[in-house]
């Protein structure tokens, strides 16, 4: 058996509700691309103080919902007490990154500055809009920072270093 290494995974979905009467489970993603839970063999779910490994049977796709089937479970009943747990899914199944890409998981907390080497405060989380994303950056005195996640304003990020270097523009800073 697999055992859960929280570095190695990250939340793919959650699950919101059973389907059917076979023990299936509805799944809200959390994915860019719901075709990804086809990859997944093996998950974790998460919740209520457990961690549980499960494989996959079977996925379907319902509109924006994934439906899924665990191996070895095969009544609604099994699958009732699973509402509310995340899918923790491999990150090389979740998105194969490309450069200058990240998980949001690897970004959040890390501390950022500006080019003059002032610190700003700590990414604490992505907002993402059609346009670009934008980081929101927990200030001084709690003041929240937004700026956009384009290469214009981030000039670097150093994920093993823990440190963003931003330029934002002195507007973006009030």
């Amino acid at each position: 058996m697999t055992e859960y290494d929280e570095t190695l995974y990250l939340p793919a979905g959650t699950i919101t509700t059973t389907h059917g009467i076979k023990g299936e489970v509805k799944v809200f993603p959390a994915v860019d691309d719901p075709g990804r839970f086809s990859l997944f063999k093996e998950v974790f779910l998460k919740g209520k103080g457990k961690t549980l490994h499960m494989e996959i049977e079977n996925v379907k796709f319902f509109k924006k919902t994934v439906i899924l089937k665990f191996r070895g479970i095969d009544d609604i009943n099994e699958v009732i007490p699973f509402r509310n747990f995340e899918i923790m899914a491999k990150r090389s199944d979740i998105a194969d990154l490309q450069e200058n890409q990240y998980f949001d998981a690897d970004l959040i907390g890390i501390k950022v500055f500006t080019k003059e080497g002032e610190e700003l405060g700590e990414l604490t989380s992505i907002l993402h809009s059609p346009g670009n994303d934008v980081f929101i950056i927990k200030g001084r005195d709690d003041k929240e920072i937004m700026i956009p996640s384009v290469k214009k304003f981030i000039l670097s990020v150093d994920i093993g270093e823990r440190k963003i270097v931003a330029d934002p523009l002195p507007g973006m800073l009030k």
